[in-house]
């Protein structure tokens, strides 16, 4: 790699790698471990001189945090919670649509009277008084609980760190409620636990994030806008169809297709036949509108990309490095 190349932080194994690898490759942007799975440092294909890095979850949010990579694949979670005034050191380039999970507050089933996190206050505030220690919270969310719970007004409890299965530590006495991150509530369900009404502190799912203290040369900068055009350009062009035909009255046949939730990208004034983009559900139907309009063959396509003159990806990403470096 040459100096000034951009680093991308992906998750090392699992399921989480496997989804990372799937979103590169869909914007024509494979993953490339050329020494094999014990290798941690790879390359990524398609655009020229790109790093990557295989960490931990959590070690990505760490080097995110420190500057030392450009991007990476992590959950909102652990950005939230392990990176001190995150907002202003890293920047949230695009959800993912994978690593779904909420950061909840949960108590035993038992606790019939507690609903909401107003009433967690109140059994927080006689805590004290009626069993001689605080209210117990454990959790490995140190920070996210203690915004959370000033920004419900409860300060009369005790946060004890979970080095091991959280959902367990009612049943073993360790505490008597706890923050933890869940996907199904299955598992706080077997551990007789219920999510307080309105106890969710966050809904997490893993996104692309972008250091604002990484150092973002001219290359490296070149490199994101390549990567975020192709992505971009996947996103916009996931769903759609692109509906082609030869109709008498170009405009009017596409007045009728915007009405159906088609554009015409390229304007009903062009020469040759009327194309047209919409979700690929509604071809059936646009096809049969243009037969009306006098078409006698209309094609259908599923499109791979759409590229526009404008990446909102790539350009608040460049407007969010220029405030930080100003």
């Amino acid at each position: 790699m040459s100096e000034g190349d951009l680093v991308i932080g992906v998750p090392s194994k699992g399921r989480l790698q496997e989804n990372a690898a799937e979103f590169f490759k869909r914007s024509g942007l494979s993953i490339l471990q050329p020494g094999g799975a014990r290798n941690y440092r790879g390359r990524l294909g398609g655009i020229e001189g790109v790093e990557v890095a295989f960490l931990s979850a959590s070690e990505i949010t760490k080097e995110l945090g420190a500057g030392n990579i450009h991007f990476g694949v992590t959950g909102l979670d652990l950005v939230q919670e392990t990176i001190p005034a995150w907002a202003d050191k890293v920047h949230l380039v695009t959800e993912l649509g994978f690593g779904h999970a909420d950061v909840v507050v949960a108590v035993p089933m038992a606790w019939i009277d507690v609903a909401t996190m107003a009433d967690l206050a109140d059994i927080a505030s006689e805590f004290r008084l009626r069993h001689g220690h605080h209210l117990r919270v454990a959790t490995k969310y140190i920070n996210l609980t203690r915004r959370f719970f000033a920004q419900q007004g409860i300060a009369a409890y005790r946060i004890v760190e979970s080095l091991g299965a959280t959902e367990g530590a009612p049943a073993a006495g360790n505490a008597e409620a706890i923050v933890d991150i869940t996907s199904t509530g299955s598992t706080l369900t077997a551990n007789n636990l219920k999510v307080v009404g309105d106890g969710v502190i966050l809904k997490s799912q893993a996104h692309l994030v972008a250091s604002l203290t990484a150092p973002w040369t001219v290359r490296a900068r070149a490199q994101a806008r390549a990567i975020l055009d192709r992505i971009a350009a996947e996103a916009a062009a996931r769903g759609l169809s692109e509906v082609r035909a030869a109709v008498p009255d170009p405009a009017a046949a596409a007045a009728i297709a915007a009405a159906l939730g088609a554009t015409a990208p390229f304007g009903a004034d062009q020469p040759g036949p009327l194309v047209l983009h919409l979700p690929t559900a509604r071809v059936p139907g646009l096809a049969a509108a243009l037969r009306e309009q006098g078409a006698s063959v209309v094609t259908a396509a599923r499109l791979d990309y759409v590229f526009a003159a404008a990446n909102p990806l790539a350009d608040g990403l460049v407007a969010r490095i220029e405030r930080a470096t100003a």
